[in-house]
């Protein structure tokens, strides 16, 4: 896999080496793999990771994976991802955040859905076809506003939906 920053581009980040480079794209697999199939189910070949075991926390555990997925997609767009790829991350985390955040429903999906290696995968195709652009620093802060609004809408439907049961409860 091809992780050096095109010639272009080298000289708006003089600081970061093709060792750093490599590093920080190593690092996002790596997180990838911990938030979905770091952990296997003993006696079968069936992979998880900490996403579908946060899932299980209301509010909190959700907004979690979100933010981590959320990081891990501004990195992949600082070492060159297109506008494209970016789209199409963005819409695996939503999907993840949307279906994830349904009670019960959401849990079982985590489990099978593993939004953060599909990103992976985009970003190693796109490397592998060598159209690699740059940064984008224009659909960076897009993509942070439309995260944060997501991440607001995730908090208030949970914060409503507890609320909501507790009334029922009671």
């Amino acid at each position: 896999m091809e992780t050096a920053l095109p010639n272009k581009y080298s000289r708006l980040r003089p600081t970061l080496s093709p060792a750093d480079t490599n590093a920080r794209l190593r690092w996002v697999d790596q997180v990838a793999r911990l938030m979905d199939s770091q952990f296997r189910l003993p006696g079968t070949n069936f992979r998880f990771g900490l996403d579908p075991i946060l899932g299980f926390i209301p509010v909190v555990g959700e907004l979690g994976t979100f933010a981590i997925s959320a990081a891990l997609i501004v990195t992949m767009m600082r070492h060159g991802a297109s506008r494209k790829v970016v789209v199409l991350m963005v819409l695996n985390v939503l999907l993840d955040t949307i279906v994830g955040s349904i009670p019960l429903i959401g849990n079982l999906f985590d489990f099978a859905y593993k939004s953060n290696e599909r990103n992976v995968r985009l970003l190693r195709r796109h490397y592998g076809e060598g159209r690699y652009q740059g940064s984008g620093k224009g659909i960076i802060a897009v993509v942070v506003l439309v995260l944060l609004g997501i991440f607001a809408l995730v908090g208030w439907a949970s914060y409503e939906l507890l609320r909501w049961a507790w009334e029922y409860i009671q």
